[in-house]
Formats: structure tokens, C-alpha cells, sequence
């Protein structure tokens, strides 16, 4: 029986075994499985991001472009306001300067507000 009983718990010994090594096996399977799984997470992440990057960058050429004309536009028009208003200030300089000669020049004497 000694005999029987040695090679019964030998089989067990080896069925333990194999099983730790079908376990060791199924673990290691797993943690490649996440791995595999995390890594592909990663490039999907990047292509999503590198896609919404390349949108935006569209997105933007577009509306900046249409901002620096509005910009142009408002300049010319500034420009032109302003050459106006030169324009218009040498033509009354002469006016405006004799205006201010005789107002200094011919002082008229009057009450103050207060002092009535």
C-alpha cells in the first residue's frame, strides 16, 4: 500500500504542479493581455488627438485669416478718418488761430458769475 499511496501523492504532487503552471500560464496571459490593451488605449488616444489638433488647426487659419481682413478693413478705414480730420483741421487752422488772437487780443471785461 506504501507503494500505491507514494505514487498517489506523487500524481497529485505533479497534477499540482501542472496546475500552477496552467495558473502561472493564465496570469502571464492576462497581464500581456492588459498590456496589449493599454498600449493600443494609447495609440488610440494619440490618433484622436492628433485628428482634434489638426481640426482646430484648420478651424483656426480659417477664422484668423477672416480676422486679419477685418482687421485690414478696420485699419483703411481708420486711415482715412484720420486724413479726413488732418485735412480738415489745416484747412481751419488759419481760422482757429486768428479766432484765438482776437479773443486774446480784445479782452472783454465782464462780471464774474459769482460776483453777482
Amino acid at each position: 500500500m506504501s507503494a500505491q499511496s507514494s505514487t498517489g501523492i506523487q500524481t497529485l504532487l505533479e497534477a499540482e504542479k501542472e496546475a500552477q503552471a496552467i495558473v502561472a500560464k493564465a496570469r502571464a496571459y492576462r497581464t500581456q493581455k492588459l498590456k496589449d490593451a493599454r498600449t493600443e488605449a494609447i495609440k488610440e488616444i494619440e490618433a484622436y488627438k492628433s485628428a482634434k489638433e489638426a481640426e482646430f488647426k484648420k478651424f483656426e487659419s480659417e477664422h484668423s485669416s477672416s480676422n486679419s481682413k477685418a482687421e485690414e478693413e478696420a485699419n483703411a478705414s481708420v486711415q482715412s478718418e484720420l486724413i479726413a480730420i488732418k485735412e480738415a483741421a489745416a484747412k481751419a487752422k488759419d481760422k482757429v488761430v486768428a479766432q484765438l488772437i482776437e479773443a486774446i487780443a480784445t479782452p472783454k471785461p465782464t462780471l464774474h458769475v459769482n460776483s453777482q
